[in-house]
Order: structure tokens, then C-alpha cells, then sequence
């Protein structure tokens, strides 16, 4: 309680001080801004970067994975053999084994006449691929030769194609040299892999790739009975399985994805350093900002020394400085990048949105930045000799 009526009648110097010229104030706000909107920037898109490529396998309908251990990431799955999904059956606890099929495929854009690449999913339109309700509830229609269910959060002019499907009308178009029709959509999204993606059957897709071989699958998606655990049953499988497929569990299979953005693509790396580089330029900018303000009242500080002021209390007011730039800089940079997310999202088709996770995060960074910048400033404190002032 005392300290805290000591801290209510303590003059905020630091306030006044930075309040003292106001346009050096205005441009120490807009640098730390500067530096929060990039930082915030930078995390959006990486964030954006790994929710974008998990999407589809976290919408996946499995307890466990089978994937070739040579497949890098969703868009680049290599095949393995239909057979080990018979082997795994043999396996206690493994209710059902389903095959999937993946491949980047050209198709015609019926609305430019262009051609794009997607991803073209095929699986058993009998068997519930993805925990996509709307997806689900078409199956039917993809048991139809030639018929796709289109992505409407696909990246591209695709407008009028989804109106026209929204409105019940089939849309048809080419496709590796094959007529195919459009006759519903869903709801997925387009990643850094891909621009979007079509479902269709294994039939239909295997129609469309003539020289791929049935048996060899992209994914094999394994149910456990209810009772069995799935961690048990996949430790299970692979003791059982040869060394030519990988199990995972579904929590293992959307890390996997993630690490390899993280750590074997580049882009991953190119966030983290831009982060990192924005977080520098603040601690610059703000080091020049207080720097200059000290040594603007250089002679105030010796005069404070000469008055029997501690070097410590001379600190804390540039600390204090540091403290109230970090909160009021941090404000412009905390809205602007929401309409940049909003802007960029409309742009890319990418899930990019503030979070409550990142605003704090940023916040954080941004007081360790004046922090350290008003550490480094504080040498200069230093020099205020009260013997100069006669």
C-alpha cells in the first residue's frame, strides 16, 4: 500500500520527457509500429503457412495413417503397395483399412480456359474419407463416371463456376485429355502446396490417370475397433508391416506435416527470419529514439546526479520511457495488420487472421524490444558527470 501511494505521487518523468517534443514522439510511435506490423506480418503468414497445409490431413476421417516413407508433404505423396492395407488388417484392433489416391492434376479452368493445377483426391465414395459434412452428404454424385466435387475455396477465378454450381447447374470442363463434369462443391481451402482441390472416386481416378496401377496408393487410412487404443495398435502395425510404409498415428501425421514446413522448407525458414528482422529494426529504431533523448537531456540527468539522485532512478526513468513507447506503438501496430490479414486473405485464398495468441506474443516481443533498446540506451547515462555542470 505505501509503495503504491509512493508510485502515485512519483512525477512519471519518463512521460514527460517523451511528451516534452511531440514529433520525435509521433516518430518513435510509428517506428515501433513499423516494426510490430512487419513482425505481425511475418507471423501471420507463417501461421497461415502451417494451418493451410495441415487443413486437409486434420480433415482426414482415421485413427491411423499408412504413408510411404519417401512422401514429403500432402501435394508430394509418393505410392505403396494396396497390399499392406490387407496386412494390416491381420493386425488385433484394426477395424477397417481404406485406400486413398493423390495427384497434382491439369484441368482446363472453365471459367478462363486456362489451365491450373490441383490436387485431385480419389477414394471409395462408399466409405467416408473426410470429416467434411457437405463432402459427405455428395458422395453419391461422385459415384457418377467423369464427375468431380470442386473446392470453392480454390485459389482463382472460379466465380462464376460456383455460382453456377451453387445454383445446381453442372459445369464441365477437360482434364488430362478427359472430359469431366463439376456437379458440387465443398468447402477446404488452398494452402502454399496447392491452388485447390477436386474430389472424385478411386474409379473416376484412375479413369483420369490410366497409367497409374491400382494398387499402388497414396494413403491408407486405418480405423481401430472402439475399444482398442490407437497408439498400441500402431506400434502394433509397425512390427507387423515392412519397412517400405510408415504408421501414424493421425496427432503424428498432421505434426509430420507441419515439421517439414518448419524445418525442410524454405518458407518456413523465411518467416522466422523475417520475424527476426523485424524485431531488430525496432530494437534499432528504438535505440535511436531514446538515445537521442538522453543525450538531448544529458545536462538534466547530471543535474540530477549533483542533487543526490541514485544512477539507478536515472535508469528507471529510461526504462520508463521504453515501457510507455512499447505500449503506445504497439496499438497502431496491433490494428493495421488486421486490415493487412484481411486484404492478404481476400488476395491468397489463405487462412490468415489475427489471434488472440499472436497479438500477445507480438505485444510481448515489442516490450523486450524497447526493453533492450533502452538497456543499450542507458550507457550513455554514463557520461553525466555532475562535474561538467561547472
Amino acid at each position: 500500500m505505501k509503495l503504491l501511494q509512493q508510485l502515485q505521487r512519483r512525477t512519471s518523468l519518463g512521460w514527460l520527457q517523451l511528451t516534452h517534443s511531440k514529433s520525435r514522439l509521433l516518430v518513435a510511435i510509428a517506428g515501433i509500429a513499423f516494426a510490430d506490423v512487419l513482425m505481425f506480418m511475418q507471423l501471420g503468414f507463417q501461421e497461415s503457412l502451417y494451418d493451410s497445409n495441415t487443413r486437409m490431413r486434420k480433415a482426414l476421417n482415421a485413427d491411423i495413417v499408412l504413408v510411404s516413407p519417401k512422401a514429403k508433404n500432402t501435394q508430394n505423396l509418393s505410392t505403396f503397395s494396396r497390399r499392406r492395407l490387407y496386412q494390416a488388417m491381420d493386425v488385433p484392433g484394426v477395424e477397417s483399412a481404406h485406400a486413398l489416391y493423390s495427384q497434382t492434376i491439369n484441368w482446363k479452368n472453365p471459367q478462363t480456359r486456362e489451365d491450373n493445377p490441383l490436387q485431385l483426391i480419389g477414394f471409395d465414395p462408399n466409405y467416408e474419407a473426410f470429416n467434411i459434412p457437405e463432402l459427405n452428404q455428395q458422395l453419391d454424385e461422385i459415384k457418377i463416371p467423369d464427375v468431380v466435387l470442386f473446392d470453392r475455396q480454390s485459389r482463382g477465378d472460379y466465380d462464376q463456376v460456383i455460382a453456377e454450381v451453387s445454383q445446381g447447374n453442372w459445369v464441365s470442363t477437360e482434364a488430362e485429355g478427359r472430359k469431366i463434369t463439376v456437379k458440387g462443391l465443398f468447402s477446404l481451402g488452398a494452402s502454399f502446396g496447392t491452388d485447390g482441390v477436386l474430389m472424385t472416386s478411386d474409379q473416376n481416378f484412375l479413369m483420369l490417370f490410366r497409367r497409374r496401377d491400382a494398387g499402388s496408393i497414396s494413403l491408407g487410412l486405418i480405423h481401430v475397433e472402439p475399444e482398442a487404443d490407437s497408439v498400441v495398435v500402431a506400434e502394433a502395425l509397425r512390427s507387423h508391416l515392412p519397412e517400405d510404409v510408415e504408421v501414424m498415428t493421425m496427432a503424428e501425421f498432421i505434426e509430420d506435416e507441419q515439421k517439414y514446413w518448419q524445418e525442410e522448407s524454405p518458407i518456413g525458414f523465411i518467416f522466422t527470419l523475417g520475424t527476426a528482422m523485424a524485431f531488430i529494426v525496432g530494437v534499432v529504431i528504438v535505440y535511436q529514439i531514446l538515445s537521442t533523448d538522453v543525450s538531448a537531456h544529458i545536462q538534466e540527468y547530471a543535474t540530477f546526479k549533483a542533487m543526490g539522485y541514485r544512477h539507478r532512478y536515472l535508469l528507471a526513468v529510461v526504462f520508463e520511457e521504453a515501457i510507455i513507447l512499447a505500449f503506445l506503438g504497439f496499438i497502431p501496430g496491433f490494428v493495421l495488420p488486421i486490415g493487412l490479414y484481411h486484404v492478404a486473405a481476400k488476395a491468397t485464398s489463405l487462412p490468415i487472421f489475427m489471434t488472440e495468441v499472436r497479438a500477445i506474443t507480438v505485444l510481448i516481443l515489442t516490450i523486450i524490444m524497447c526493453m533492450m533498446s533502452g538497456g543499450i540506451a542507458t550507457q550513455k547515462l554514463k557520461s553525466a558527470d555532475p562535474a561538467d555542470m561547472f
